[in-house]
């Protein structure tokens, strides 16, 4: 298993595992069909990132790191395919990731995300994410909790 940065021939599977975690847990939002549906034009020319997790041949698991603005990127659209789940690539993806970012030099991520995923947000919490208000910039309207990490 290795995790490699973005390459567009892998722009379905990012949309795909995303939708099959979206429907679900919840619904698929605008918000979320404009991302999905170009994330080289909405993350990654942007100024953000999508790492992936690949088995052989196969994409098993995704997230991105969304640029809000100069040195605050939101960690989103995390998912892993549900036959992968319980092997803990999510944490795996999620500390490549935290890592990327120390290295990257930004201040902090933050994540929107929803009290009923509770084994997220222990993830979440594990990693040293903090609550914070979710104020009035909250894309999702799932998001009912919004976290954040220092990386400085």
């Amino acid at each position: 298993m290795e995790i490699i940065p973005y390459q567009t021939h892998y722009t379905e599977d990012f949309k795909n595992l995303n939708l099959a975690w979206l429907e679900k847990y919840f619904w698929v939002e605008p918000h979320d069909e404009e991302v999905l549906g170009n994330p080289k034009k909405y993350i990654i020319e942007t100024g953000g990132n999508i790492f992936f997790v690949k088995e052989k041949e196969k994409i098993v698991g995704c997230v991105a790191l969304m640029k809000i603005e100069e040195g605050v990127f939101e960690l989103t659209k995390m998912a892993v395919s549900p036959e992968y789940q319980g092997k803990k690539i999510g944490q795996k993806l999620m500390e490549h990731t935290l890592n990327f970012a120390k290295n990257q030099g930004w201040d902090h991520l933050i994540i929107f995300s929803n009290r009923k995923l509770e084994n997220a947000i222990y993830i979440y919490k594990k990693y040293g994410f903090k609550e914070i208000p979710i104020g009035e910039n909250n894309p999702y309207t799932r998001g009912d909790i919004k976290m954040r990490l220092e990386l400085s």
